[in-house]
């Protein structure tokens, strides 16, 4: 009786501590996003000239007018993000493709990889997936919508694989390869739609041809055309179920995690680490790619010439908010998708430049990056030593 009542007490007691744990690892980004908004109200407040003028007449005035500006920013801020239906559902929309992208620089992360080239794999995969859209016809959506997405899917993993293929047989790095990859696919969708009049629609403008309707994704609210919500939310948010199975409950996953910690190591075990290493490039590739079809195929339609997003560098950031868990980035990509639903309404309402967003978004991976900033303002106890997820260790070695 007496060890089942010790081994309750410690399992309540392993229980506490992981609890304790988890708030304490949840402290540092909550507290990260209010500094942020905080630094980011004594910007606004320091570049209105309003606001400047009314400390001109004095403290009092200074200080209403101040409070006057910051309430009408944030409100509208928060409105435009969580205000009503169609902001939420917009805030949802944005971030759809945020957690694409960002799951595909987390997932090379896990690996020992740092796949910079999320934003060419994205535009290699929006031109495979326009081609599949508009080009075949006369199929069900049953069929034609899954072609269209694993189109998309195939074009990133090709683009990310050839880097994968290069690092795992002559050790080139992957970093400066996707750069340039990503340079290599800016410039051959400029010739798709520009120059080679191999997807250029009739007209003055540079876009592909409109895709099929059996190739849309279904709308959550077909009846409301302002709302564009659709189903690539729940597809990003299964994919991402997807891939934390494969990285934590199979036997691929232990791989791909170990070659990240210590590639010596992984062929010391037996582990195939160049067949690991364009495994992990494909699979991350394919998983930017993705990021393209949740545009096409659910919001715009087609594939303009002006299609760069900056969704594959923010991914960076996505990842590292989210220390390459695919949990982690889901939560870090509703988090962006807040923050550009709301800037806009608050560049609209507020006369607040949509730039402050972008120094919010900064100030919140400065503090993520550096937690001790964070730990020496609020004065809190951090993580134990060990205790913290190390993002990669090694990427670039062989």
């Amino acid at each position: 009786m007496n060890e089942k009542k010790q081994a309750a007490a410690e399992q309540h007691a392993g229980g506490t501590f992981e609890l304790q744990g988890a708030l304490r690892s949840l402290a540092v980004p909550f507290l990260a996003i209010v500094t942020a908004m905080i630094l980011g109200a004594l910007l606004i407040i320091f570049t209105d000239t309003t606001v400047i003028a009314a400390w001109g007449e004095g403290l009092g005035s200074g200080l209403r007018r101040s409070w006057e500006v910051i309430a009408l920013a944030y409100g509208a801020f928060f409105t435009g993000a969580f205000g009503d239906v169609y902001h939420i559902t917009e805030t949802l929309r944005i971030a759809t493709p945020y957690i694409f992208a960002g799951l595909a620089v987390a997932f090379g992360f896990q690996g020992g990889l740092f796949n910079i080239g999320a934003e060419g794999q994205y535009f290699i995969g929006g031109l495979a997936t326009v081609f599949v859209g508009y080009s075949i016809k006369g199929l069900p959506m049953i069929i034609h919508l899954p072609l269209a997405l694993l189109a998309g899917a195939l074009g990133g993993a090709l683009w990310a694989g050839i880097v994968g293929f290069l690092k795992a047989k002559t050790g080139a790095h992957e970093v400066i390869n996707t750069i340039m990859m990503n340079y290599i696919a800016y410039r051959l969708a400029e010739f798709m739609l520009d120059v080679g009049g191999l997807m250029a629609r009739e007209g003055y403008r540079p876009v592909s041809p409109e895709i099929q309707p059996s190739a849309y994704l279904p709308q959550f609210f077909p009846s409301d055309t302002t709302i564009r919500f659709n189903a690539g939310f729940l597809l990003a948010l299964g994919v991402a179920a997807f891939i934390w199975w494969l990285l934590y409950k199979t036997t691929l996953g232990y791989e791909i995690r170990t070659v990240g910690k210590s590639p010596h190591a992984a062929r010391y075990a037996g582990i195939n680490v160049p067949r690991t290493i364009v495994i992990t490039m494909a699979i991350s590739g394919a998983l930017a790619g993705l990021a393209a079809p949740a545009d096409i195929l659910g919001v715009i339609h087609f594939m303009p010439n002006s299609f760069a997003s900056g969704y594959g560098f923010d991914a960076i950031a996505l990842a590292l908010l989210g220390k390459s868990n695919p949990v982690g980035v889901v939560l870090a990509s509703l988090l962006f998708g807040a923050l550009r639903a709301g800037a806009t309404n608050m560049q609209g309402i507020a006369n607040i430049p949509i730039d402050i967003t972008s120094v919010l978004q900064g100030l919140i991976i400065v503090f993520i990056a550096a937690p001790e900033i964070i730990r020496a303002i609020y004065r809190f106890r951090g993580l134990e030593e060990g205790e913290g997820l190390v993002l990669t260790q090694g990427w670039g070695q062989m």
